[in-house]
Order: C-alpha cells, then structure tokens, then sequence
C-alpha cells in the first residue's frame, strides 16, 4: 500500500516509520522546515532547545521505549528540578508529598486535605469522574481555600473565562500520569525527530519538509493530495493534523460525520524565550504563577533543569501562555511583547533589570490546547473515517490524557495497529 501522512510531529513520525518497518510505502508532508511538531526545536548556540518547553515523565513508557529503539538512550537524562509556585509574592516549593505538608500558604489541615484529594486521583480511574467539571468537585473536596489559592488561578491562566467548564478527568491525567523525575534528551528533544526523518528516509520513506497541503481529494479509489509542491497519488491517507484542519482539506467527509465530530474549542500556545547573563531564581525550574496580574501562567527556567553550559553560558526562560487564537498577543511583534512581559519579571525578582537579557525568540502554534469539557468525550472522532482509506489521529484523541509527546506516540503505535488488521 502507497500512504500519505500528513503532518511531521510525533505522530506522523511514528506512524510512517512503522507503516515502512510492515513494508508499505509512506510519503510525509510536513509544512514547517523541521520534524517534531509541537516538540521541534531551534538551535541555540551548538545544541538545539524546544521552541515549546518539553520534558518527559518516568510513567512516559512509550516513548522511552523508542529513545532506546532507535539508539538514543544515552542521552536520556534524569533529573529532578524544583516546581515552585508563586503566592503572594513569594515562590513555595509544591511538587512532592514532602513538599505539600511544608506549603505555608496553606494550614495544616488544608495540606492534609490536599493531599488527600491528590492520593485518590492518583489511584482513580477516569470513568469515575467523568460527568464532572473540576472546578466545584475541587472547590468541594479540597476546600474552597486551599483551591483558590493554588489550582483556580492556574485553571484561570490556562483557560481564562472557560476555567470552570474543564472536565475533571482532564485534571485527573495532571495528577496520575506525573512523576517528580523529568527526564530530557541531552541535546534536545529535536534529535529524536531527526533520527526519526532519518529512518524514515533509510527505510525508504520520503519526507517533504516545507510543503504544505491544501487539499485532499478521493479520486477512482485513490487519494490524490495537493500541495504546494505539487500533487501525488495514494491508496490511503493518513491525517496527524488538527481535527478542524483535516475537515477543512478534506470536503468529502460526510456532513453528519462533520457535525459531531467538528467540533470544539482549542487554545493556541505562545512561548517567548529570553537569554539572561545570569540566573533570574536561585534554583526553580517550574514557577506557577498563582498570583494574579501576569501576562504569562508559567515561567519555566530551563537552565535550573539543563546546565547553562550546554547552551554556551545563557540562562534560558520561557514565558508561556495559552491563549484563544483570536487574543491580541498573537498579532504583537515580539518588541511589545518584551515590553509588556519584562516589567513583572522585576515584579517577581525586583533584582532584575532588562539589561540582563542577550538574546530572545518567540513562537506559537494554533490548536495547541483543546478546552477539554464534559461533552468532549461524546466528540472524539474514531481512528477510521467514513471514507475507504482516510484515518484521523491527533492530540484530541488521547484524552483523558493531557497533549504530550508520549501520547502521541502511544496513539501512533495503535493506529498502526488497527492500519495493519485491515
């Protein structure tokens, strides 16, 4: 069989190294210069960083087990760096057991109680809750105090006024599927997708980086897919892009099969990446921003994690958002961003002075967050379309589990599965 994969990120990688280790034949699109999707990286210095601040956990089974198929277990590193929030001013370490019942901005009994709510949903399965929204079950079981001081304001940065509508499996994953251990590839994460694009291409495969597709169409039983490089024909395709993407390219999906299955909201992400000479925290690698008035809901100070060595000395990071793809910060140069973002780094270390930033980059992607509420379940498409030849798989499809690189692997190697049994 001749297959189109459209979309070079972890999913699509894997689907088409795996559909040419069962000997078929795969052409990959992918629009964007680099392999790796949400994950890809740009090099700074010798080494490549995550345009997308990325790690994985030690429950990511999936994709360990490919770091260490395709040669690369080496560079797996373990660490465990420091995740801190921020209330009222002050940054509190938050990460562990150990860490909840030392939390002084919470009593003694409001920790016990949020610990308590933390050890069900470590062994609870997601069927239990589904039906739920977050929000009152949490307000309700850990108390409305210890809630609205730590969780509400991350809910409230990830999903601004749709906050209160996010299903309570969604946050189940949050709890179930972390560990303290991070681990990351020495080098960046963009190596493993270029060892992928290179097995592909050794296995046979070809790979059209910076090519856009514009249209697929169903053509005396094949699939003709057009592009801005120019047309080929398949017996199937494959679609790892966005659910509302795929329906868009592809007109012969069935009206009914549109209605339920296009559908839905998703946030896109904006990252802006700043070069420091210097540390901006003494050792915090993850800060949640709890207290109110930030234009950003996570900093991520790479360079607590990873030494600043590897990246030629800078200190890195990363200011990230979700944001509705129509919010103004997505049409801001990065000079207003910088203005607009710099001055709560002083509010945050009232040390800093913007004369310690060297360098800085910015990015964002759309569709980068799907606001999971309690009738997303009912919408998730199957891996099969109507159509004779058209699969679907993205990131909406691994819920309850939180978009990540191991879930997209783990979904590639089902869907190749199924692919395999027709």
């Amino acid at each position: 069989m001749e297959y189109a994969v459209l979309g070079g990120g972890a999913l699509g990688l894997m689907t088409a190294y795996r559909l040419l280790q069962a000997g078929h034949s795969v052409m990959l699109f992918e629009q964007e210069p680099l392999a790796g999707g949400l994950a890809s990286g740009f090099q700074v210095g010798d080494t490549w960083l995550e345009k997308f601040y990325h790690h994985i956990f030690r429950s990511d089974k999936t994709i360990i087990k490919i770091i260490e198929e395709i040669g690369l277990r080496e560079r797996l590193e373990w660490l465990r760096p420091r995740t801190v929030s921020l209330i009222q001013g002050k940054l509190h370490q938050l990460d562990s057991p150990l860490t909840l019942l030392r939390f002084k901005p919470l009593r003694f009994d409001e920790r016990l109680r949020m610990g308590v709510v933390a050890a069900f949903l470590k062994v609870a399965r997601p069927e239990w809750l589904e039906g739920q929204t977050a929000d009152p079950w949490l307000r309700r079981w850990m108390g409305k105090r210890a809630y609205e001081t730590v969780f509400q304001p991350l809910f409230q940065g990830k999903f601004g006024k749709l906050y209160d509508q996010i299903a309570l499996p969604w946050f189940w994953a949050r709890f179930h599927d972390r560990t303290t251990e991070l681990g990351y590839l020495r080098g960046g994460f963009q190596l493993l997708y270029d060892r992928l694009a290179e097995l592909i291409v050794a296995s046979g495969g070809k790979l059209l980086l910076e090519t856009r597709v514009e249209q697929v169409e169903q053509q005396d039983g094949r699939w003709q897919v057009r592009t801005s490089q120019g047309a080929w024909t398949f017996d199937g395709v494959i679609s790892t892009l966005p659910t509302r993407l795929t329906f868009r390219l592809i007109p012969a999906l069935p009206e009914a099969y549109r209605k339920r299955y296009d559908w839905g909201l998703a946030y896109g992400a904006h990252c802006l990446i700043l070069a420091l000479d210097r540390r901006l925290t003494d050792d915090s690698y993850w800060i949640n921003i709890c207290d109110p008035g930030y234009p950003f809901m996570a900093l991520v100070e790479h360079t607590n994690y990873r030494s600043p060595a590897e990246y030629g000395g800078r200190h890195l990071i990363y200011l990230g958002n979700y944001r509705a793809m129509d919010d103004p910060l997505f049409t801001m140069k990065k000079e207003e961003v910088l203005a607009a973002f710099l001055p709560h780094l002083q509010r945050l270390v009232p040390a800093f002075q913007p004369e310690w930033v060297t360098e800085s980059w910015m990015f964002q992607a759309p569709y980068a967050q799907p606001i999971v509420t309690t009738d997303y379940r009912e919408h998730i498409p199957p891996l099969e379309t109507p159509l004779a030849g058209l699969w679907m798989a993205n990131m909406f499809q691994v819920y309850p589990h939180d978009r990540g690189q191991n879930y997209s692997f783990e979904l590639a190697e089902k869907l190749v599965k199924r692919i395999l049994q027709q």
